[in-house]
């Protein structure tokens, strides 16, 4: 690969992460913090390393982000699509295997809307016989 920047985008619940990938030594830039300042949950931060590890790449290529909308697990669900799309774009050859894993897919759970008559979405209001 060239020392080209590679743009992707990825989107969790009401999360967008935009992020621009280059060869380096590994280091991530996430709003201007490193990845384990802005995810302190040691399960987030293995779960946005996944498609790394999963194409033996973990190390070697930097990774700017900038994330907003939404929680910590969406926006770490969001960069986590966002560095398999860019890894599928480095190299083409590592398609099956994220594919596989299912990291190409994006989750399209969502909180579920607000039903009128009803105090959440699918919880009723106790009833009373008398």
């Amino acid at each position: 690969m060239t020392d080209a920047i590679i743009h992707t985008i990825g989107r969790r619940k009401e999360a967008v992460c935009r992020i621009f990938i280059r060869s380096g030594s590994g280091k991530w830039d996430i709003n201007g913090k490193t990845l384990g300042d802005y995810f302190p949950r040691s399960g987030l931060v293995t779960a946005i390393q996944q498609p790394f590890t999963a194409t033996d790449t973990l190390g070697r290529f930097d990774v700017q982000a900038n994330l907003n909308g939404g929680g910590s697990s969406g926006q770490a669900g969001a960069l986590r699509l966002a560095v398999a799309r860019a890894l599928v774009k480095i190299d083409e050859a590592h398609r099956p295997k994220l594919r596989t894993l299912g990291l190409l897919t994006r989750d399209a759970r969502a909180v579920e809307r607000k039903k009128p008559g009803r105090p959440k979405a699918r919880k009723k209001f106790q009833f009373s016989k008398r």
